[in-house]
């Protein structure tokens, strides 16, 4: 595993690549954006910007959720990977939006996982792309980059991999640095025929780089 210094320079190379990279699904509220990150999981981006705008529709509040029925959100997101268990996940958090917490997605770490379908990525998530709170989320290219680059471990868990980022960058960067990643690897660490060594600024002079913080000048 690097050490800090050297795994703070891979992570910072990445970010300079990626400088204007922004959530490429577009919500109006929190509770769209809620709704996207229970349909995101283990599903492709493309199948759930295809189903998003009539589910939004649809389904324009936690009021109009429990008015349906999870069979009924099972009609707009069939097409989604596990569409049927996100249907229940979508109907019993909106339930309990509407019975804890006044039909308005919270803003806190811990009132965001007490919903059923939201676990720490999605959360991270939320506070940090809805609430614009410093918070990174730990989704599968996140992983593949930290372990093909050595930021962690190969037997890295996603809590550990948080700890790892949030430890070596400053909270500043963490959402910038969340989705730079996910276009790096979308396009140059994919999980299949790496690009990573046409890059050569994520190698060179690793364990010799300078400990201070170039990304203000980014």
């Amino acid at each position: 595993m690097l050490k800090k210094e050297s795994a703070q320079h891979v992570i910072y190379e990445i970010m300079k690549l990626y400088p204007d990279a922004i959530p490429t699904m577009r919500y109006q509220n929190p509770f769209q954006l809620l709704m996207v990150v229970i349909l995101s999981a283990q599903a492709t981006d493309e199948s759930v910007a295809k189903v998003k705008d009539q589910l939004f529709e649809r389904y324009p509040d936690p009021q109009a959720v429990i008015e349906s029925s999870p069979e009924e959100i099972e009609t707009y997101i069939k097409t989604v990977g596990l569409y049927r268990n996100k249907a229940k996940y979508i109907y019993k958090s909106s339930g309990q939006l509407l019975k804890k917490f006044d039909g308005k997605v919270p803003n806190t770490r811990k009132e965001l996982e007490s919903l059923t379908g939201i676990g720490p990525k999605s959360a991270n998530i939320l506070l940090n792309v809805a609430f614009n709170q410093d918070a990174f989320a730990v989704d599968t290219h996140v992983t593949r980059i930290c372990k093909h680059h050595k930021i962690v471990d190969e037997n890295a868990t996603p809590k550990q991999i948080e700890e790892r980022i949030t430890e070596i960058i400053p909270a500043k960067y963490w959402g910038r640095a969340h989705q730079a990643m996910i276009s790096f690897g979308k396009e140059i660490c994919t999980p299949r025929n790496m690009k990573c060594h046409d890059y050569p600024q994520l190698y060179e002079n690793i364990e010799e780089v300078d400990p201070t913080d170039p990304m203000d000048a980014v």
